[in-house]
């Protein structure tokens, strides 16, 4: 029998990796490429490979990092930034979840809203920052207004899916038992929905948090993305690289602490089942 024959009857099996180490793999894998940039980053930077004016080193970084947490500017912009962004997402995730609730539970109003709203939706942020400079001008409404737009589009729409993905048999089943319209909702389509819901929110708080540094760097006199401006505008890249870091670690941060309530929430709630000893007759 040849080598080839022999390695087809008895293959080799590698042997299993210990649960500790298949965890530390999997703990370790989303920071491989974030590690690797900033390996190729201080490669490039030490090299010479691009000038410093272009892409300062990660030291310098740092550096202007901690000057700004020290004096006290990384916080007031912080500060300014998330109170917009808080602010401008609850408007607009609260009107998202009455209008896709709205619509979830009425065929007729989404016959006359989602039509308009699903046109009105194509048009960017951008695009409505000279109309609503002309109505409320430039302080801080303006910013509350276009993050509030920003939000409530996603937040909207996965409402209307959440309450349309509802199973209608056992809608029907909840009528059978005597369900009013309130029991029916608030038993049956919330439960099942509320996983699209809390997807709406997150992506509506994506949304807000990208609207927001768009605005502060037109219209803004203080804000994460006003120092961006500022830096770009005095050449200190370092400055913007600096406030870049702080965007996307406060947008990570929310992220993952939606997900964890997310995550609470639908574990603890009961199932979406309906009890027959306790159903009303």
């Amino acid at each position: 029998m040849s080598l080839f024959s022999l390695s087809r009857a008895w293959p080799l099996r590698a042997a299993p990796l210990p649960d500790w180490l298949r965890q530390a793999a999997y703990t370790a894998a989303p920071w491989l490429l974030p590690l690797t940039l900033i390996v190729l980053w201080q490669t490039g930077a030490s090299q010479g490979w691009i000038s410093p004016q272009v892409l300062p080193p990660p030291a310098f970084v740092w550096d202007t990092l901690r000057d700004l947490a020290t004096s006290g500017d990384l916080w007031l912009n912080t500060r300014a930034s998330l109170q917009r962004v808080l602010v401008g997402f609850a408007v607009g995730g609260l009107l998202g979840l009455l209008l896709g609730t709205g619509m979830g539970l009425s065929r007729k109003l989404e016959a006359y809203v989602l039509p308009t709203f699903n046109a009105l939706v194509q048009i960017p942020v951008l695009a409505w920052l000279p109309f609503v400079l002309l109505i409320v001008g430039i302080g801080e409404p303006l910013k509350y207004i276009l993050i509030a737009k920003a939000a409530l589009v996603p937040v909207t729409l996965n409402t209307l899916q959440g309450f349309r993905q509802a199973n209608a048999a056992l809608r029907e089943v909840g009528r059978l038992y005597g369900y009013t319209r309130r029991q029916e909702v608030l038993e049956i389509v919330l439960p099942l929905a509320t996983p699209t819901l809390f997807t709406g929110l997150r992506l509506g708080f994506t949304k807000a948090w990208l609207s927001l540094v768009v605005v502060e760097l037109v219209a803004s006199s203080e804000g994460l993305g006003f120092l961006i401006v500022y830096g770009r505008q005095l050449f200190q890249l370092d400055l913007v690289m600096a406030a870049v870091i702080v965007v996307g670690a406060i947008g990570y941060a929310i992220d993952r602490i939606l997900d964890w309530a997310e995550n609470r929430l639908i574990r603890g709630r009961p199932g979406a089942g309906l009890p027959s000893s306790e159903a009303p007759a």
